[in-house]
């Protein structure tokens, strides 16, 4: 497992909030993937998407295996992070969005996560959080307090598909799914439909009633797969399982889709 960085020593000034104040924190160091500017589907509005590198599972439909280990990536601090962010402050308040945490995964690097969600929040931006909440307790409650929604990733429903899909266990996110629900964390949850391994109707009903039973969920993602990143895998010399599935139909996604709806849940 990649390492997480603490705090470096000595103390800079974050991007400038919008009352003219400037706050004082550790410049914390990280790794970053790739960003994206101008993103429309990870949170409302515009967002400024930034994708940190390290991830524990091991997703057989991830679209980015090049973001698995952490110092794969490029290495940065927070302040260099929101001194780029501010640029784009005042564009994302206009344009009703802000900025979203993905990767990879931002809970292996808290400490960098949160000092970047802080940061924005100073700014006066929505603050996204996509994780698969595997990672969950590596969450503090100060980190979630400067989240205002939670894009959660529930990839399965059972405990043996969720692990051969993903190399890890289920409980850790459901976990997290409940603290979050207990904190009244807005939750927008996500779930990618892959024929033949993630359309067991009876994981779907489940993961539906659990969905709207925790009283948070505004909206519920089904996102069809596809191989857009199977490149990727090549490029990392890895074998791409899923190389002879096929994307699901519309029909099979707007099943998928009514199930949530009949648990009185919204979809996308």
């Amino acid at each position: 497992m990649d390492s997480i960085d603490r705090p470096t020593a000595g103390w800079e000034s974050s991007a400038r909030k919008p009352s003219g104040l400037r706050a004082k924190r550790p410049a914390i160091r990280g790794w970053i993937h790739s960003t994206e500017t101008g993103g429309a589907v990870d949170g409302p509005g515009i967002r400024h998407v930034l994708f940190l590198a390290g991830c524990l599972l091991r997703c057989r439909y991830c679209h980015n295996p090049d973001s698995w280990h952490m110092h794969h990536g490029r290495p940065t601090t927070s302040k260099e992070v929101l001194d780029e962010l501010a640029r784009y402050a005042k564009f994302l308040i206009h344009a009703k969005g802000g900025l979203t945490l993905s990767g990879g995964e931002p809970l292996v690097q808290p400490d960098f996560s949160h000092a970047i969600l802080r940061g924005a929040k100073e700014m006066g931006l929505h603050t996204a959080l996509d994780t698969a909440g595997f990672l969950g307790s590596h969450a503090t409650d100060e980190l979630l307090a400067d989240v205002d929604l939670v894009l959660l990733d529930i990839k399965a429903f059972s405990e043996e598909t969720y692990h051969d899909l993903t190399g890890v266990a289920l409980e850790p996110t459901l976990v997290f799914a409940r603290r979050l629900a207990a904190m009244a964390k807005p939750v927008w949850l996500r779930y990618v439909l892959v024929p033949g391994l993630t359309d067991k109707f009876e994981e779907i009903e489940g993961l539906a009633t659990f969905a709207a039973a925790l009283g948070n969920v505004e909206r519920v993602d089904v996102l069809p797969f596809h191989k857009l990143g199977e490149f990727k895998w090549q490029a990392e010399g890895l074998a791409y399982a899923l190389a002879d599935t096929q994307p699901p139909s519309h029909e099979l996604t707007e099943r998928v889709r009514d199930v949530f709806r009949s648990r009185g849940l919204m979809t996308a």
